[in-house]
């Protein structure tokens, strides 16, 4: 499935969700470097990324030296890293930095889609502060589950999930305009956003589960935990920053039920 648009109006120009792809956008082409066809700097990455080893082991930075990520403390590593930066910033740049074109580019189009509403919902203010949170309490729960991985994660997903679990619960009857592909053929569908939302919350759980299980090691990957810990985080805390609802029309005109 591949979300288009909903059709929740909103009552204001969703400033601050504008502003947050801005953002995204200008780090990863220019603080990261990343490019159309090439992926951002590695040692950037790993640098302003967020490592769960250097937030359990306070103090011990990680570094790139060659291919591999060395940390301080960790077995045959001897000497202390270069200079990187502090580890609780890291908490905060993580959240704007990406892997890939493709990567921010999912992350934006999830946030452009979902995000006005619920900043629609809350407020400019509030929304920035909903967001920074999500995505902090996504970090936390990557770390509990993966506290001496030595692999940075990077991205917005799990602020962006955030959002995803407080639209959930703010508009589980709004329709979602989705492409759905089937082998080599689409189609163009409205499906509730209960059903769109839930499905990916729970493919989510499932990956999670199974990367868990059966760890793909120190290669890095897709950060399911966060993804997890967004959505939790942005269904319990929604109500305390939310303050409207609207009912949505009955569906988005030209398009097919």
């Amino acid at each position: 499935m591949f979300p288009l648009k909903d059709n929740i109006p909103t009552d204001r120009f969703p400033v601050v969700t504008v502003a947050l792809i801005v953002v995204n956008a200008l780090m990863y082409f220019f603080f990261q470097d990343g490019g159309i066809l090439g992926g951002p700097d590695d040692a950037n990455v790993v640098e302003y990324g967020a490592i769960p080893y250097e937030f359990t082991h306070w103090g011990d930075h990680c570094e790139l030296t060659g291919e591999q990520i060395a940390c301080e403390g960790q077995s045959g590593v001897d000497g202390a890293a270069d200079p990187q930066a502090p580890t609780a910033l890291t908490a905060f740049t993580s959240m704007f930095m990406h892997g890939s074109l493709l990567h921010i580019g999912g992350n934006m189009l999830f946030l452009w889609i979902f995000g006005n509403n619920v900043e629609d919902s809350m407020g400019r203010v509030k929304f920035v502060l909903f967001y920074l949170l999500g995505g902090l309490a996504a970090l936390a729960a990557q770390i509990l589950v993966s506290t001496d991985a030595a692999v940075p994660t990077v991205g917005a997903s799990g602020a962006v999930a955030a959002v995803l679990g407080g639209y959930l619960l703010l508009f589980p009857r709004a329709r979602v305009v989705t492409v759905i592909f089937i082998i080599f053929f689409f189609t163009i569908i409205e499906i509730p956003a209960l059903i769109v939302l839930g499905l990916w919350f729970v493919q989510q759980l499932v990956f999670g589960s199974l990367d868990y299980v059966s760890p793909a090691g120190q290669g890095g990957g897709v950060a399911y935990f966060a993804h997890i810990g967004g959505f939790v985080f942005g269904m319990l805390l929604i109500r305390a920053f939310a303050r409207r609802r609207k009912a949505p029309p009955a569906a988005l005109p030209g398009w097919p039920t």
